[in-house]
């Protein structure tokens, strides 16, 4: 808030009240009587002294048949406060929840800086400052929902990041005086004895005797000196009675979880975005007459070929050569014979008609810490391994880094899951709708298998594809998958197919 305070001019040249810069435009002070008295306003802000005043006063001294001319010059402007709004996040997004505010009030913001982070179904939206200036005010609180288009904060424009820091520079050393005035109070307490009258009689004799003290009080007296300070060192207990503050909230989580046979819970809200994927989860089971089936699948040979490959691969492109290109270009030469994999039900009450494409929409199922996202490799029927191995990295690191967008997840005709990465030998994944089909990769384990009558250890890996019977019959899902069998175990049919 601003304070104002009021002064005028007489007869003098300028005001007398600091931080002033009106000035008189004339040659000679008129006389001005006192019901004629120009006045000038000063706001005082926590930042800077503004004036608010017009750029030129009309006063009329009846001092001659001329009437005078104030001319006034004003030293700044004063700025009204921006208000932040909610940014459009897209066209079937409305709505979400302000999860936190990267920023306080009184904080400086520059262009384009994030201000806060609104979480919605899908992904998490950044609000930036459309300029520079100073945080005023928090028109929303944190956890509430939010509509696109709304009020969210007060922004007074300026750049005020150089004379803040400066400020804050110049505090630092303040703060940090008191840790050196215990060395800097060691001569006060000889000072402080000695009078000033003594000080005045005796002056010169005076010095000599300080400085025989100084070399005598360096060695020992430093000992005894070093006592006093004790006392400012005591001090810290301020720090003291703040940790007891959160010591409690502690010793009452330590003590639930220590407690032997502590019978303690706690409840978590459930995010946007784990809400969504609750809710398609069940759309999905209860919409689709979902069945899986599973094959195993002799990975030698894929992993021989990455053994001979991936370090040229890594050295050429950047690019760390995986086996999910590998399954992805198999799924996509296995749906040119089975293209229902790739198709889609959709339409009203269920669907009512089957929408087959010639391109195919990957979705990778990637885990982060708010839940499972699937961004989509497009057009992946036209890259090779390296392309789509490239591809899937880069939405990895964005999915890591939570820099998805809308449209890096909208769309995908078929999805590929690999809960092998975290162990699992063995699973069933739910379709994402209005999919067909997703396919399931697991861990590589070494097993005894049978090879041209002779037991062999081979490292083998269980699928899993899980597909709606209202589109793909049996016959259909399993020729798919042994077909992406085939591909895995002798790569070289994929340079034929």
């Amino acid at each position: 808030m601003s304070m104002a305070s009021r002064c005028c001019l007489r007869r003098s040249r300028t005001c007398g009240t600091p931080h002033c810069s009106i000035k008189p435009l004339f040659s000679r002070t008129p006389r001005i009587r006192p019901n004629q008295l120009t006045a000038c306003y000063h706001v005082l802000t926590p930042t800077t002294t503004r004036l608010l005043s017009s750029t030129a006063l009309q006063r009329r001294v009846p001092n001659g048949p001329r009437s005078h001319s104030l001319g006034f010059s004003t030293g700044c402007w004063l700025h009204a406060d921006q208000t932040v709004k909610v940014p459009e996040m897209a066209e079937s997004i409305t709505e979400g929840t302000l999860k936190s505010w990267s920023k306080q009030i009184g904080d400086h913001v520059e262009q384009d800086e994030e201000i806060a982070t609104i979480e919605t179904d899908k992904i998490d939206v950044s609000v930036n400052a459309p300029q520079a200036g100073t945080i005023k005010e928090f028109l929303v609180q944190e956890e509430d929902t939010v509509e696109v288009g709304q009020d969210l904060l007060k922004l007074e424009p300026g750049a005020g990041s150089q004379g803040g820091g400066e400020q804050k520079a110049a505090q630092e050393p303040k703060a940090a005086a008191p840790d050196e005035q215990p060395t800097s109070s060691d001569p006060e307490p000889t000072k402080e004895p000695s009078q000033p009258e003594q000080k005045s009689e005796s002056q010169p004799s005076s010095q000599p005797p300080k400085q025989e003290q100084k070399q005598d009080q360096k060695p020992p007296p430093k000992s005894d000196e070093k006592e006093p300070p004790k006392q400012p060192k005591e001090a810290p207990k301020p720090p003291e009675s703040k940790k007891p503050a959160p010591k409690p909230s502690e010793t009452k989580n330590e003590g639930s979880s220590a407690a032997p046979g502590g019978r303690g819970e706690h409840r978590v809200k459930m995010n946007r975005m784990r809400l969504r994927i609750a809710e398609r989860l069940k759309q999905s089971q209860n919409t689709a007459a979902s069945l899986t089936t599973f094959n195993e699948v002799d990975m030698s040979s894929i992993m021989q070929f990455r053994k001979l490959y991936k370090d040229d691969v890594l050295k050429k492109t950047g690019v760390k050569l995986g086996f999910m290109s590998a399954f992805s270009r198999a799924c996509v030469l296995a749906m040119k014979d089975i293209p229902a994999v790739n198709a889609s039900i959709e339409g009203p009450n269920g669907g009512d008609s089957i929408v087959y494409r010639d391109y195919v929409d990957i979705s990778v199922a990637v885990s982060t810490e708010k839940g499972l996202v699937t961004p989509v490799v497009r057009n992946a029927e036209t890259m090779d391994l390296v392309g789509i191995e490239k591809a899937i990295a880069d939405l990895g690191k964005k999915a890591r880094d939570n820099k998805l967008t809308i449209e890096d997840m909208a769309g995908g005709s078929f999805t590929i899951s690999n809960g092998g990465v975290f162990g699992s030998l063995m699973g069933t994944p739910i379709i994402n709708l209005p999919q067909t089909a997703v396919l399931g990769l697991h861990a590589i384990k070494e097993k005894p298998v049978a090879i041209d009558g002779k037991v062999e250890i081979r490292p083998m890996m269980y699928l899993a594809l899980t597909y709606d019977h209202r589109l793909l019959d049996g016959r259909e899902a399993v020729v798919f998958l042994v077909k992406v069998k085939e591909y895995i175990e002798d790569p070289r049919r994929m340079l034929i197919g």
